[in-house]
């Protein structure tokens, strides 16, 4: 235990061998080493402090060995030379290469070999570090010379023990490892084991046995490999010791081989780990030494045994060779340079073809467009294709080529300068020679004219536009490309020997890509005929006199200012209050039409184009302006431009507030909190946008001084506390104020009057505070349906309250802004109220259709259900009873609709007519007023007096084949024998005990024949649905009765009443049924048979 002890100290302190040398048990551990075997002892043997001196002696050794190679092989001649490094025990290297671990490094033959010292001695990284310096790649490979491998002293011994433990194997691997990370380098590793043969003298051509691994080579491949060499060796090592018997090395290793293959290959297991970063490259076998120690100091006597792997060295699979650790940024440099050359080279093909293409392109293109064997078409076409290719190059000279033709072959800007004398070549002719004829014989029209030839003044427009489109080929300069196109097709709209659709399609592109280029190219311009340009000046000049060009100058103008001022939204105009909760709106108003606008740049502009551009098309009609503007003003000019833009101005902020719209609000509740808001001047978004309408609508407004406004600036700093929420200026005047004055009279509080008559807007609001406080209470109350109801139903009865009399101020301030604000303001002053006052009217509605069905349309039902006329029945309605419902004055209809409805239904004449200012926000039930209409007048005609009574007139007619006829109408009779007809006087119903109706009549071929006997107070009436009725031609308030004989016989009276229809008026009351409903509730109106109309006549 104590000896285990000891062994873990002297591992974990890393101490030298003489640290051994002082403990108790050091004579043990040393019989236990030498117990062990030689071998082990030789190849872990600890160092004593020497050992790092001996390496620090190694580098100015090393430091020898550059300057050596450089005057052996010249300056770059080490990229020639093989080093590798030797490592092992000092007696075993020095059995292999004598002098080697004395001198450190020896050359021979194109190869150095280096000392890298022994395994078991602590590594010195500085000394690592120096050999990893000494050249881009430090070593081809690492040889291990090693004699552990044929421990035995003679080889053909088979004593069966291993020299070599896994535990001694892997701190080997280790310790490879350790020496791969410093020199940043994975090399391949050779092991190199000696075979000590104390009977055999070794020449110098005696070479070495070994095989080559694979890449990632397993322990079966290792062994394979190494059987693979017992009949090589079996049939050298018997032709060695038939020449020399002394010579056995081959045959013993051989036999070792076959009977002890494990002792050999089971200790290289440890190396094939996949995973370490030493490959093995393979396995050599050689004797121990001949005397190849040369007397010159770093001379290296190499024999036949190196051959072997030396010629391995250049042969190794790409996966055993040398290889640099980790990130390599030569390799990745070298990598990357031959990439980029690569696509460099294949971007120069590219570019080549690229280029290549577009210069034929454009040859065939240009030859073709000036071949004159070629059709027009076929040239135009060409032409067409041709300023494509133009196109493409301008915009790749602009905003760059593609990639794939810059690869040194860009000919873009050279081809594009080839090409513009190309373009011109063709295009003159074919566009602006052939444009310049077509005007030329349209101006040659006027010129033809007679001086009082009325044709002239209905040219004039289209000649004029014909002259600037000839003097713009002829003036570059002049050119309006977006103009000039449309309006050079609107008179060259066919070109002959080319089809209509080629030129309606294609003429655009052809002529503004040409009108585009011109001003870039003066020497295109066309040599105008002076002559004919001065005759049409003066023709024109003559007709329309001066042009002032307002509207293209008014436009540009805009266009300048248009995108220097974002549009301006709602949010924009109500600041950090909440609109979206009274009102709303998608639409804009554009920013050049804001105060901000007109006084930072449209102003400015129009100043500018007063004074800089008096008229845009003044160089048509004279070279020398004055001679033709000479009557035309800056200042008039300014002045039309800038009514110009108020006017549009005003337009713009119409549209957008009349598109306002006022949020619904779903219960009372909703539209008390929308009053709230809309009242508070501070939160109140109402508020708000009038304040940025009374800025907006001021805008251009003088006459306040500077003193007044300095004062005016006082008086609010010193009175804070008693500013207005509206700032309402006074005593400006401006260009709005057509339009924006009424709202700004409404904000000063002067609209609509004077004194108490005035309208403001502040007293409007004071009013819906007042309104918003009722309505609270009536939340706030314990029972709000039945204060909602009292309130209506004091509107029903005609009495006034705060909620309608605010109602109708808001709709008296949305008439005084006038028709143009009419949307804007039945939004914001009339909508609140009406959506309040319709939350009020709602549940009142919903009381009164209630109180309608209980006070009148049950009874109803109760005692006319059933019965004639309204239901064809043989029972009839009593007259009296019907008589307490439909008398005018005292009867139950009339009184319910005048003591409950007073307010919002009057009657005019015998029409019920809605109400139209309380009725607002109330909707009546159709088919109740078209019932009430109709019992009005059947009233007014059939109860005028009270109960029921009628008197009218009626004369028998003749008839073919009828000798007498018989009327009887209550007992009153009407006998007819054809004499001549005289008007009878009839009274309904009359005052007798046998009420009816009868109708009889006599031919000429029968007897007395019955057609009806009807019996009742309705009897008459029940009669009058038998007839056939059609108004009498010739005499007002007279019907023509016709009854139908069963013999065929028509039966003839003609009927006068006194009042309207008279007895017809009844029948009305067929299939009359009484609506049970005054107010549609439901949103849709109730759903009851239209049966209130008059009788049929015809």
């Amino acid at each position: 235990m104590l000896s285990l002890m000891v062994l873990f100290k002297i591992f974990r302190v890393g101490s030298q061998y003489s640290t051994l040398k002082k403990l108790p048990t050091h004579q043990f551990l040393s019989e236990i080493l030498r117990n062990k075997g030689k071998v082990l002892s030789s190849l872990f043997t600890h160092k004593d402090a020497s050992t790092s001196n001996e390496s620090d002696s190694m580098i100015p050794l090393l430091g020898e060995l550059p300057s050596a190679m450089k005057h052996q092989y010249g300056r770059f001649g080490s990229r020639k030379v093989h080093i590798l490094l030797v490592i092992g025990s000092a007696s075993d290297v020095e059995l292999l290469t004598p002098g080697l671990t004395v001198q450190h490094w020896q050359e021979d033959a194109g190869t150095v070999l280096v000392w890298g010292g022994e395994l078991s001695a602590v590594l010195d990284s500085h000394w690592m570090s120096e050999l990893r310096n000494f050249r881009r790649r430090p070593f081809d490979g690492v040889v291990w010379v090693t004699s552990a491998l044929c421990h035995a002293s003679v080889l053909g011994q088979r004593d069966g023990k291993t020299a070599l433990t896994s535990d001694m194997m892997d701190r080997v691997a280790q310790a490879f490892s350790s020496r791969n990370e410093i020199l940043r380098w994975r090399l391949p590793l050779f092991v190199w084991a000696l075979c000590k043969s104390e009977a055999e003298t070794v020449e110098r051509s005696y070479q070495s046995v070994g095989c080559i691994l694979p890449v990632g080579c397993k322990s079966d491949e290792l062994r394979s490999q190494l059987s693979t060499l017992i009949p090589d060796l079996i049939e050298k090592g018997t032709w060695r010791v038939s020449q020399n018997t002394t010579q056995q090395f081959l045959l013993q290793l051989a036999d070792r081989l076959s009977q002890r293959l494990d002792t050999v290959a089971a200790p290289l297991d440890t190396l094939l780990n996949p995973y370490r970063p030493t490959p093995l490259a393979g396995v050599i076998f050689s004797p121990a030494s001949v005397e190849a120690k040369r007397t010159i100091k770093h001379r290296w006597g190499k024999d036949s045994r190196w051959d072997f792997l030396l010629s391995s060295l250049s042969s190794l699979p790409a996966g055993l060779a040398a290889k640099k650790m980790g990130f390599s940024w030569q390799r990745a440099t070298a990598l990357l340079l031959a990439a980029v050359m690569m696509l460099w080279g294949a971007g120069l093909i590219v570019s080549f073809i690229a280029n290549r293409a577009l210069v034929s392109e454009g040859a065939s293109l240009s030859e073709l467009a000036a071949n004159t064997r070629k059709s027009t078409q076929s040239r135009l076409q060409a032409l067409l294709d041709l300023q494509q290719l133009t196109e493409t190059l301008q915009y790749r000279q602009q905003h760059g080529t593609p990639w794939y033709t810059r690869f040194g072959m860009n000919q873009n800007d050279s081809l594009l300068s080839a090409l513009w004398p190309q373009y011109a070549n063709s295009a003159l002719p074919l566009i602006r020679d052939a444009a310049a004829r077509e005007l030329q014989e349209k101006l040659h029209a006027l010129t033809a004219l007679p001086p009082d030839s009325p044709q002239r003044s209905a040219l004039i427009k289209p000649t004029y536009n014909q002259l600037r489109l000839y003097l713009m080929l002829a003036r570059p300069d002049k050119m309006d490309a977006a103009w000039f196109t449309p309006e050079l097709l609107k008179t060259w709209s066919r070109l002959e020997g080319v089809k209509n659709g080629f030129w309606q399609g294609s003429g655009a592109d052809l002529i503004k890509y040409y009108a585009t280029a011109l001003p870039h190219h003066p020497q295109w311009a066309l040599l105008a005929d002076n002559d004919l340009v001065n005759d049409v000046r003066s023709i024109l000049v003559r007709q329309i006199g001066v042009r002032n060009g307002e509207a293209s100058l008014y436009q540009k103008m805009l266009s300048q200012v248009s995108h220097q001022y974002a549009d301006l939204r709602l949010q924009d105009m109500v600041g950090d209050t909440d609109a979206s909760r009274l009102f709303s709106t998608g639409e804009v108003v554009p920013g050049m039409f804001t105060r901000q606008a007109w006084e930072g740049a449209v102003k400015s502009a129009i100043e500018k184009v007063a004074n800089e551009r008096r008229e845009e098309v003044d160089w048509v009609l004279s070279d020398n302006k004055d001679t033709v503007t000479a009557a035309l003003s800056p200042e008039a000019l300014k002045d039309r431009l800038t009514a110009r833009y108020f006017s549009d101005f005003s337009g713009s902020w119409l549209e957008f507030l009349n598109s306002l719209r006022w949020q619904d609000a779903a219960t009372l509740s909703d539209a008390v909190d929308q009053l709230s808001l809309m009242a508070d001047v501070r939160q109140s978004p109402l508020v708000a946008l009038m304040n940025t309408l009374s800025v907006q609508g001021r805008t251009g407004q003088t006459g306040e001084r500077l003193s007044d406004s300095l004062v005016k600036s006082a008086q609010n700093l010193f009175n804070s506390s008693h500013q207005p929420a509206i700032d309402q200026g006074k005593g400006m005047h401006g260009p709005l104020d057509p339009s924006f004055g009424p709202l700004l009279a409404l904000l000063d509080g002067t609209a609509g009057g004077q004194g108490d008559t005035s309208l403001s807007l502040q007293t409007f609001l004071t009013r819906v505070t007042q309104v918003r406080l009722k309505l609270q209470q009536v939340i706030n109350a314990s029972d709000p349906q039945a204060m909602t109801q009292t309130l209506a139903q004091t509107v029903f009865q005609g009495k006034a309250i705060d909620l309608t009399e605010t109602r109708d101020y808001g709709s008296l301030v949305a008439a005084s802004l006038g028709q143009e604000w009419s949307g804007f303001g039945s939004t914001l002053f009339v909508r609140p109220m009406e959506q309040a006052w319709q939350q009020v009217l709602t549940p009142a509605a919903e009381s009164l259709n209630t109180q309608w069905q209980s006070a009148i349309v049950n009874d109803w039902n109760s005692a006319f259900g059933g019965r004639y006329p309204l239901k064809s029945s043989s029972s009839e309605i009593s007259l009296p009873l019907l008589a307490q419902y439909l008398n005018g004055d005292s009867g139950r209809i009339s009184r319910f609709l005048q003591t409950r409805l007073n307010g919002v239904l009057h009657k005019e004449g015998s029409h019920w007519v809605p109400d139209a200012i309380n009725a607002q926000g109330l909707e009546f039930n159709p088919a109740f007023i078209r019932a009430v209409d109709t019992l009005s007048h059947i009233s007014d005609v059939v109860f005028t007096t009270g109960p029921a009574g009628l008197s009218f007139e009626i004369r028998p007619g003749t008839a073919e084949g009828v000798m007498q006829t018989n009327l009887i109408i209550d007992n009153q009779k009407l006998v007819y024998v054809n004499q001549m007809p005289v008007w009878k006087r009839f009274t309904w119903p009359a005052d007798t005990e046998a009420p009816g109706a009868s109708l009889s009549w006599i031919s000429t071929q029968a007897g007395t024949r019955q057609l009806a006997d009807i019996p009742g107070a309705w009897g008459w009436i029940r009669l009058l649905d038998t007839a056939a009725i059609a108004p009498y031609q010739g005499l007002n308030s007279s019907w023509q009765l016709t009854w139908k004989a069963k013999d065929g016989h028509s039966l003839n009276y003609v009927l006068r009443t006194e009042v309207g229809e008279g007895p017809l008026a009844l029948l009305k009351l067929r299939n009359f049924v009484l609506p049970t409903t005054i107010f549609v509730t439901s949103g849709s109106a109730a759903m009851v048979p239209d049966v209130t109309a008059a009788a049929d006549l015809n």
